[in-house]
Order: structure tokens, then sequence, then C-alpha cells
């Protein structure tokens, strides 16, 4: 199968380059090295359930080899990394068990030898573990929503429409079995998106990320309601393992406190804990609100959600394959947002060959994309009318 290519997220000179990675030791003590092309500053911490070590590092362009961090030894069983936000990029060692960091310390080039990023991690107890985590002074940063990205109003009456291409920089989310990024396939159709909306001039238009960067969920939401946007649409593309059989074609959820099916509540659950793989679990505070974040969203926004979901399965069914259910309802983080009418768009299934092929096609991007431009059209012009045309759901 010949590999069709995204557009590729652009590398600076000046940003250092980590070059390679190796993992030695033992379950009692293990040593993590990264080489990279200049020295930099870092920084390291612990967290708790999962056990996790996470290093902080200026941004730096990852060029390590294939299948890098997909196994680990000693001590760590995988690790992961990515940008999270401008300026800022993470490593994020999955340990066995609870780990004491010894040292951590970064060498300059030196006798024909790369700079290189040191951690040395010795296995501990877990009451000594959560000891150490409350004495450490770090405090975790995650990226913020580009603030640039807000356009001014400026009297502009147009409606605000955010699309949210899911996931970026750490977190790659699904990953197609001839190794494509759902972060990357959803990115450039969020981007020929926004493209296709903006030539059009009837609209403002946002997105919470325009390039590989990792956005928190509860962030999402944040900008979109901080600019009063008139409509949200989260990009995805889904994957189901093997052994759960076939499935293909795209599908559009709304938010609602009970999965429609047993599909819609295993992706919600995949999708809502994405924020771990950026190190910091903030899963916990969505769960905490999350009643009072349904009970407080206004029925019309509701109705809205559902009445655009409706418009873009239909538009869909021109230009695309859809899923045997195609309309799904489930409790998304992204989709909380009490006064911004939300969707969450599906396009297919990276586990599925046919669905890949139209994910990585710029043909299929592009007629898609028309799709949901259509729908959005007819949305406001539904609004603008005063006809919602949607009951509760």
């Amino acid at each position: 199968m010949t590999a069709h290519k995204l557009p590729p997220v652009a590398e600076t000179a000046t940003f250092p380059v980590a070059t390679d990675v190796r993992v030695g030791g033992d379950d009692k003590q293990t040593r993590f090295v990264v080489d990279f092309s200049q020295k930099i500053d870092v920084a390291a911490f612990t967290l708790a359930d999962p056990y996790r070590v996470v290093i902080d590092l200026p941004q730096v362009v990852f060029k390590l080899p294939p299948q890098a961090g997909d196994r680990g030894r000693g001590l760590v069983k995988a690790f992961r990394y990515g940008l999270i936000m401008q300026g800022g990029s993470r490593i994020v060692l999955d340990t066995k068990g609870p780990v004491r960091v010894d040292k951590t310390f970064t060498l300059a080039a030196a006798d024909g030898q790369p700079a290189r990023l040191v951690i040395d991690m010795t296995a501990t107890d877990r009451d000594s573990f959560l000891r150490n985590i409350a004495l450490q002074d770090h405090v975790p940063h995650i990226a913020k929503a580009n603030v640039s990205e807000a356009p001014a109003a400026d009297g502009d009456a147009r409606p605000l429409v955010v699309l949210d291409p899911g996931h970026g920089g750490i977190d790659s989310g699904t990953k197609s079995g001839s190794g494509q990024d759902e972060k990357d396939v959803v990115l450039a159709f969020g981007l020929a998106l926004r493209d296709k909306l903006l030539k059009s001039g009837k609209y403002r238009v946002a997105m919470t990320r325009s390039d590989d960067t990792f956005i928190p969920l509860t962030e999402r939401v944040q900008f979109a309601r901080a600019r009063k946007a008139a409509l949200f649409i989260s990009i995805h593309a889904d994957s189901i393992p093997r052994s759960e059989g076939q499935a293909e074609g795209a599908s559009v959820y709304t938010l609602s406190a009970k999965a429609s099916d047993a599909e819609a509540g295993r992706l919600a659950e995949v999708e809502n804990k994405s924020d771990v793989i950026a190190g910091v679990d903030l899963t916990s505070e969505p769960n905490d609100v999350a009643s009072i974040l349904i009970d407080l969203a206004q029925r019309e926004t509701k109705a809205f959600s559902l009445q655009f979901a409706r418009d873009l399965v239909g538009e869909f069914k021109g230009s695309t394959r859809m899923h045997q259910h195609p309309l799904k309802a489930a409790g998304f983080i992204v989709l909380k947002a009490p006064d911004v009418p939300s969707v969450l768009v599906e396009l297919g299934y990276m586990s599925t060959k046919d669905d890949l092929k139209n994910l990585m096609s710029k043909e299929w991007r592009s007629r898609t994309a028309d799709s949901v431009a259509h729908a959005i059209d007819a949305f406001f012009a539904q609004r603008v009318a005063g006809r919602t045309g949607a009951g509760g759901n």
C-alpha cells in the first residue's frame, strides 16, 4: 500500500532535535537517556494513578526511531513524547510501579558524543512515592488554547464557528495499521474545512489548534465559550480493536448523560481520558461537574445541537459512507458547553481499509468538508428564520 502523506508540521532549524533514545536497567534501577542536537534545560516530576514520570522540555523536534516508546525496559513500561504547547514539549514515562527520580541532568556534546538528557529512577513504595509528590515544587503546566486564533468581532455580526481537531502534540489519538496518526488526519480535515468557511465569507472561524499542539479537553470547551461561539464542531476519526470486528463510515455525536449504545459509551470513555496522555490527569474535574453541566445545559442549546447533527448526517449521506447508526449521543467532555451548540464528528474508522483510504484522500476531504459547510449553511439559515426544527434529546 502506498502511504499518503498529510501536510507536514512545520519544523524550525532553531529548535533542538531529539535524535535517539534508550532505556537500560532492571526492575530496581533504570536509566532513561535521550540524545539531542544541543544541550537543553529540563524539569522532571512524578504523578500517580497511573504511575508516571513527566519530563518537561523546551520545544524540540522529535526525530526518534519508528515505534520508539512502544516498549520500555526495567521500570519503564512505555513512553510517549510530543508538543504540548508552543515553546514546550513533554516526554511521559509510564512506569510499572512507584518510582523515585534520583537524578535528572543534561550533558553538553563532547568527545564526539551528542548532548544528552539522563533520568535515573529507583523503585520505591507507594507511601514514599506519594510523599515525594507532595514535596514537589514543580507545578505541571499544560497548553492553553491559542488566544491569537480568536477573531475580533468589531461589530462583525457573522456567526463564529469553532473547529476542534481532536488530539495533537503528545496525544496522537488512534493510529492506523499503516502508521498514520489520528491527530494529523483530523487536523488536515479541519484546515480544509476552515479554508472553505472563510472563503464563503459567511462566518468567522477559530480553531482550537491549527498545528501539532496538545490542548486539554476542558480548554477546548472554554475556548468556544469565551468567544461566544455560535457552533462548535469537534473532529475525530475512530478505530476499533480487531477483536471487536469491523465498522465503517462517519457518525455524528451530541451530548447525552447516557450513551445511545455500547459503542458510543466506549468511544466517549476513551476520548474523555485523553488528557492523561499529556501527563496530567484532568478527568476527575470534568467527572465531578459533569452532572451539573448537563443539568445546566439549556434545552434550546441541546435542541440546536441535535438539529445541526441531523443536518450534518443528511449532508454526509450524499458525500461519504455513513455508519449504520450515524446519529449517536454520549457524554463527551468537549460537548459540555451549556451555551454553545456542539457536535463531535467521527469522520470514519482508521482501522478500516476503505475508510482510511478516504481519510487520506485530499479529494475526499474537500468533498466531505463541502458537506459540512452546507450543513452549517442550513443550520444558520434555520436559526435566522427562527425555526429550530429539533426536539429535546
